[in-house]
């Protein structure tokens, strides 16, 4: 190839702390930028051409510009309209709308990628042809999240406020419904000798589902709960060597960042038994269907050391698979194949074919 293939990210997504989105977009781009900075040219934001043009988030500028790019068109699939329930808390009428919205985004794009297989299939169900959807798995820097020395983790224990000798479970997203907020909760009540710690904050502030029953909780914690706040990305590798182990009762997910980053410093998972872990995460978690189950596994986290040690050498297996190496290939090889349709006019030829469908 006698020149770069010039890409163009659009994403506001990095402009909120704590989201997960803004972490998924912060690592592609550095990964594609530094990994493969002889077949591309990667630009942020830019008002110029770009031979690809690549939405991370769905701001209507993002929307007009795929419209009317000739070039070809990328997007990323962070959320699917069902994911939204439990997320925000908007009237019924413009939450449709919001939706609908959402489904024409995607529909515009050549290609989706999506981070997870499993959504492949309601994807479809939107009449989205599965030929438009490419599988790319989410990465994080192992140089950016790793294990710090014991000193350094009973520095940053003493930073906030937490025993040297504490067990600690950590929980981290935005405070909401769907993220399991509440059953964190309820889990630490029934382990009062456990230290339990909370990073993410109300991202959506009011609009937040549950916004109010979830302040209360926030504001008034049991006393072995600590809710952080909003911790800056840079900050994160701390709170993940200050804990024990990750558990996310969430009820819906994509392929929450905070999952790669745990793994890479072999904290074990727990989580909840959603079927969208299964391909992903090769069943190397500890999942419960109840907190009776989350308990139970937590409490045997701590107790049992070979338990500890098996689900810490899963962990390690997790972020072993999701290497530097192999998600760079897949992100050359496709940008690489896009830009070839598009040069040979297979995207032009298929854009057409799809508006004579529609009529």
């Amino acid at each position: 190839m006698d020149k770069r293939i010039v890409i163009n990210m659009l994403s506001n997504a990095d402009k909120v702390e704590g989201q997960g989105v803004g972490s998924a977009y912060l690592e592609q781009v550095k990964l594609v930028s530094e990994g493969a900075s002889d077949l591309f040219d990667v630009r942020i934001n830019s008002v110029k051409k770009a031979d690809i043009v690549h939405s991370h988030t769905i701001e209507p500028q993002n929307y007009l510009r795929m419209k009317n790019n000739k070039n070809a068109n990328v997007c990323y699939v962070h959320f699917l309209p069902d994911t939204l329930d439990g997320s925000i808390q908007l009237p019924k009428a413009l939450f449709h709308v919001f939706k609908k919205y959402v489904i024409s985004f995607y529909k515009t794009a050549d290609y989706l990628i999506v981070v997870n297989p499993t959504f492949m299939k309601e994807l479809e169900t939107y009449d989205i042809p599965k030929e438009k959807m490419v599988y790319i798995p989410n990465y994080v820097s192992k140089e950016d999240f790793y294990e710090k020395s014991e000193e350094e983790r009973f520095a940053i224990r003493k930073k906030y406020g937490i025993a040297e000798d504490a067990f600690v479970v950590i929980g981290v997203g935005q405070v909401q419904t769907r993220k399991g907020v509440l059953d964190f909760i309820e889990v630490a009540k029934k382990l009062p000798h456990i230290q339990f710690v909370w990073c993410g904050g109300f991202s959506f502030g009011k609009i937040t589902d549950g916004y109010e029953e979830l302040k209360k909780v926030v504001e008034n914690p049991p006393a072995n709960v600590k809710f952080l706040g909003i911790i800056p990305r840079s900050e994160m590798n701390d709170i993940y060597n200050m804990s024990n182990l990750l558990f996310m009762p969430s009820y819906n997910e994509l392929f929450p960042m905070s999952i790669l980053e745990a793994v890479n410093l072999k904290r074990p998972l727990v989580l909840r038994n959603l079927e969208l872990y299964e391909d992903i995460l090769f069943h190397k978690y500890q999942c419960g269907e109840s907190n009776e189950d989350f308990v139970m596994l937590i409490d045997r986290l701590q107790k049992d050391t070979a338990f500890y040690q098996q689900s810490s050498e899963d962990s390690a297996y997790i972020s072993q698979y999701y290497s530097k190496e192999n998600v760079l290939q897949i992100w050359k090889d496709f940008y690489t194949r896009v830009y070839q349709e598009q040069e040979s006019g297979e995207l032009l030829r298929r854009r057409k074919e799809e508006k004579k469908a529609k009529k």
